[in-house]
């Protein structure tokens, strides 16, 4: 179904030139990603740039009010091509580098690439949330001609080289004899028209290169490699075209205490051996700068795990935070003094505990044979 060109403006069928332009600006105030970042808005600046291109192009307009679609693959009234429908024409243009004779100009005004950078956080700003200032190198909306592409502002003329066609053909010899060939005119680059006059800031481009600064906000939660994402705010396109998405890709930078896991910290705990037996508490300095606190219970056996519910990083998504996990690491000593010494000595001798080979059960395998033979 062909696009209705004159609604997306909101003009009716017999609107001049300069209605049409009046339209067009009173809509791209409203929506142009300078004033208006998002999705939606990108999109709605995208149809009102072409519907602007298509009316005030007299060929499109004819054939706008035929009713096709100029800006399809056939271009031709009631959306039918000409030939096989495309079919043929594919496997023309595969051997033979062209394309079919249906295919029309390219369109001037363009949507703009996205644009990527990087960032470095430290774990209490992922943690917490922070705005960052970057610096943007892009195209941007060319400020001598206002993305129209000519320094008089303006519009083009028709290709006198291809018609207005945006492609030429060429008749060339091959092993099959005489070959019909379809390529970019040279003159109009496939645009089907010309500026006569281009900007000389962006040589009839409609964007021109340039630095910005920026501040993004990186949400409290984010993980390593994560993006964020400013609509509009990337590429500006050729002629003026809707600006593609900026990306932010976020890493964090490694933490002297804290390791994340999802959405959880773990940090290691070292723990000398007679707190582990007897119990403790210690202290560790989370993200936010307060204190929390953990419970060693007495029996600490190596390897255990301390947790602390919700004291983790904050939910990206949702409330709620993960949890501090705290593996134990107890401690031995490697030097005792000797008041150190007979104090162990005198608790080996009174708990009577045993070395031996564990058999996977709670006994070890010396205890049983002792207990053998006492029986």
């Amino acid at each position: 179904m062909a696009r209705d060109y004159y609604g997306i403006l909101g003009v009716d069928k017999g609107a001049s030139d300069n209605d049409i332009k009046k339209a067009y600006r009173k809509l791209a105030r409203q929506y142009h990603p300078d004033v208006n970042s998002t999705d939606e808005a990108a999109e709605k600046f995208s149809e009102i740039s072409l519907a602007q291109e298509v009316l005030l192009d007299p060929e499109k307009r004819r054939i706008v009010d035929m009713g096709g679609d100029p800006m399809s693959a056939g271009g031709q009234a009631n959306g039918h091509g000409g030939g096989f429908g495309g079919g043929f024409g594919d496997i023309f243009e595969a051997f033979f580098g062209g394309g079919g004779s249906g295919r029309g100009p390219m369109s001037r005004v363009q949507p703009g690439n996205d644009a990527l950078l990087r960032t470095r956080i430290t774990l209490e700003e992922a943690f917490a949330g922070v705005e960052k200032e970057v610096t943007i190198d892009t195209a941007v909306l060319c400020n001598g001609c206002e993305g129209t592409g000519s320094a008089t502002k303006e519009k083009p003329v028709r290709c006198t080289n291809c018609g207005g066609a945006g492609h030429i053909q060429q008749v060339q010899r091959s092993f099959l004899g005489n070959v019909m060939t379809t390529a970019t005119c040279p003159m109009c680059e496939g645009f089907g028209d010309v500026i006569e006059k281009p900007c000389t800031t962006c040589d009839g481009a409609g964007r021109m290169k340039a630095r910005r600064e920026k501040v993004i906000r990186i949400p409290a939660g984010i993980a390593d490699g994560m993006r964020v994402r400013m609509a509009g705010q990337g590429e500006v396109g050729h002629g003026g075209g809707p600006a593609g998405d900026l990306y932010v890709e976020v890493s964090t930078e490694p933490h002297p205490v804290f390791t994340r896991e999802g959405d959880n910290l773990h940090l290691t705990a070292t723990v000398p051996m007679v707190d582990a037996a007897l119990g403790a508490t210690f202290s560790v300095i989370g993200l936010d700068g307060n204190p929390i606190d953990f419970t060693i219970p007495a029996g600490t056996q190596p390897a255990d795990r301390l947790i602390v519910p919700d004291k983790g990083m904050k939910y990206l998504r949702g409330e709620g935070y993960g949890d501090m996990i705290a593996h134990v690491d107890i401690t031995i000593p490697r030097e005792l003094d000797e008041k150190s010494r007979q104090i162990l000595e005198q608790l080996r001798e009174h708990r009577g505990d045993v070395c031996g080979v564990h058999d996977g059960k709670d006994q070890s395998l010396f205890g049983r044979i002792r207990n053998r033979f006492r029986k």
